[in-house]
């Protein structure tokens, strides 16, 4: 059985494409569908590792009568997030002012006009305490749009909600002044929500935020005079927080790399999905807390991490997959260890059995290993509400080297020769297990992500091989993402195709990335490339009336109900805080004034955002000190100042 997603290069619609469901892809055939039989749209958003994305197409997608329900009813359509992030945030959004939360997979209703009416995230089969089940909603939803009058609400509805998302797409006016204080009413609003017992700025569940951590350091590193205590504070949260992180679960203590996020406030129990970008962000933090401190703690969970990507997400051809799945199969058949799960199960890649550490490395070994790591007999998996890990233990650094070595009399040296080999052993045994699910397409903006981290190591920590990695990935970004007679840039490359019309993310990562590598290399052709570049960047993005950078180029509105900018730096910072820092700098290079203008202008419509709430943009404030004065004025006009692009 088969449905369109059939002839779909994503691996998460191709999840999707033996469904008894009959899925279209995002795109005119499905449109014309819905609105020549009036039927509403189902429009479901997800990722390929994402884990209950999994656990919804094998509970309902899967099901044949479900599947029949929502055939007869409604046109489905399934879409990737990661290949189309902008209609994401704009269905994301529509679901968090619907229902005040949202998150994946995304299941919302449209009507055919693609306006949404209803969504929500994970509906189970049957129906739980305070959930309704999928069937139940299909037919309460299908229901409503045959009656007439109920018809009529769900179209207002929907105008309303749109309404809503213009509203907030159109954002606050520029501002030529802004606060000089707004560098430390930043800092006030992340002291308030940092823990200063295990680091980190949220409760459970703990996200990674290189945004702030970035700012923190930059912070330190720009405070001095009466400044210098809070520019002291600012770097103990940022080394709090990356301490705690790579002592913990999240972090991978076998292989290296980072886990999406942590689904307790110890850092213990991670989501075990690992994504490119964050990993990218990660390298760049922890080289910039080396740079600062020279503590090799740093250095080597930086190096670690990279050794991680180059050895399990890049293509030969020098691009870099984009993420690996938080499922595995348990155990391979021939395994003494196995269970006998047919379905795969979060996490079992990476977890441990105290019997297996003494099966790989020898009892005394073992005692070495689980004392450094945390590891018991019957598992140390203490804030499991599913029972998923009973029995099995998730490796931290619960004890330093030299406590390890005082509890077992020996010296230092000898304590980390045995780890060391240790986790030389696991990793290998570890590599026999069924591995997790690669997404190994390969995206440009999360490339360029990479391609900086590389970039910004080499200088810092000296290993060569960094930098030809970073220049081998933007080798082939150029050759096989950009095609340089018709100046486009695309966003995904698989299985020697490249597809998708890049956004503005994927232009302004991509010119940061040129940027970097040329700091690192001077090989000015990288210049080159930024400029060109920056200028279609500028003219098919750039809003010349409130400024800033819409995701989507000027002449691709087919289709979208709104044009968003993106205005906050999340997980992935905003493509304008981005844009703002690479422009700025490729001015210094090259001398081209009117970029640092369009940049200074960008910075002035993120002002009132930033000043209404402190935090939102913490990478865009790295790029004060092109535009800061005395007076917070911003008026000035740059393009006709001869003297230098700092204000």
């Amino acid at each position: 059985m088969t449905n369109r997603l059939i002839h779909e290069k994503s691996p998460y619609l191709l999840q999707h494409a033996h469904n008894p469901v009959d899925w279209y892809p995002w795109g005119d055939e499905a449109f014309t569908k819905a609105r020549k039989e009036n039927r509403p749209i189902l429009l479901s958003v997800g990722y390929s590792t994402c884990h209950w994305c999994h656990v919804m197409e094998r509970e309902s997608f899967s099901d044949p009568q479900v599947a029949e329900l929502m055939n007869a009813h409604f046109v489905c359509i399934k879409l990737d997030r990661e290949e189309r992030p902008d209609l994401d945030q704009i269905y994301i959004t529509a679901v968090s002012s619907l229902t005040g939360s949202a998150g994946w997979p995304l299941n919302i209703f449209l009507t055919p006009d693609l306006k949404p009416f209803f969504g929500g995230t994970y509906f189970p089969p049957d129906p739980r305490p305070g959930m309704i089940s999928w069937p139940n909603l299909l037919n309460l939803l299908s229901k409503a749009w045959s009656d007439p009058l109920r018809h009529h609400k769900i179209l207002d509805s929907a105008e309303d909600v749109v309404r809503g998302l213009k509203g907030m797409a159109d954002g606050p006016e520029p501002s030529s002044h802004f606060d000089p204080e707004i560098l430390d009413k930043t800092l006030d609003a992340f002291e308030k929500i940092h823990d200063n017992i295990r680091g980190g700025f949220s409760k459970a569940p703990k996200f990674p935020s290189p945004s702030i951590l970035s700012f923190l350091m930059f912070y330190h590193t720009r405070s001095s005079g009466s400044a210098g205590k809070r520019g002291e504070h600012a770097m103990e949260m940022a080394l709090k927080t990356l301490t705690a992180m790579a002592s913990g679960g999240i972090y991978d203590q076998i292989g290296g790399g980072f886990h999406r996020y942590s689904t307790d406030a110890q850092w213990h129990l991670p989501h075990f999905e690992k994504m490119l970008y964050d990993n990218a962000q990660l390298i760049g933090n922890y080289v910039e807390a080396f740079r600062i401190t020279a503590d090799p703690f740093y250095r080597e969970i930086a190096e670690e991490s990279i050794e991680y990507v180059l050895r399990e997400m890049t293509h030969s051809k020098g691009g870099f997959f984009s993420a690996e799945d938080a499922d595995s199969y348990p155990e391979r058949p021939d395994s003494p260890f196995r269970v006998d799960h047919s379905q795969k199960e979060e996490g079992a890649f990476y977890a441990w059995r105290y019997q297996e550490i003494e099966a790989i490395s020898g009892k005394e070994n073992a005692e070495i290993i689980a004392y450094r790591y945390g590891a018991t007999r019957d598992g140390n998996v203490k804030t499991d509400p599913y029972g998923e890990f009973d029995g099995k233990n998730i490796l931290f650094r619960q004890k330093s080297i030299e406590q390890t070595a005082e509890k077992f009399n020996m010296p230092a040296a000898g304590i980390r020769e045995i780890l060391d080999r240790a986790k030389r052993q696991l990793l290998n045994a570890r590599s026999q297990r069924p591995r997790p699910h690669l997404d190994d397409k390969i995206i440009t903006e999360w490339n360029a992500l990479m391609v900086s981290a590389l970039a910004r190591s080499y200088p810092v920590l000296g290993e060569k091989r960094y930098l030809e990695a970073g220049q081998k990935c933007m080798e082939f970004i150029l050759s096989s993402l950009y095609d340089s007679e018709k100046k486009r840039l695309y966003r995904i490359w698989r299985e020697n195709e490249r597809r998708i019309e890049a956004l503005a993310p994927d232009y302004a990562f991509l010119i940061q990335a040129l940027v970097d590598l040329y700091e690192s290399d001077f090989n000015s052709r990288w210049l080159d490339h930024a400029t060109e570049l920056s200028d279609i960047l500028i003219q098919e993005f750039y809003d010349k009336t409130r400024y800033g950078f819409f995701t989507n180029i000027h002449a691709s509105t087919e289709n979208l109900i709104v044009r968003f900018k993106e205005t906050h730096d999340n997980v992935i910072p905003s493509s304008g805080s981005v844009a703002v820092n690479a422009l700025f700098r490729l001015a210094e290079h090259t001398g081209r004034i009117d970029f640092a203008a369009l940049a200074r202008q960008t910075f002035m419509s993120f002002i009132k955002t930033m000043e209404n709430y402190p935090g939102s943009s913490p990478l865009m404030l790295l790029t004060i000190r092109y535009v800061s004065n005395r007076e917070g004025d911003l008026s000035g006009d740059l393009l006709n100042q001869k003297d230098k692009i700092h204000g």
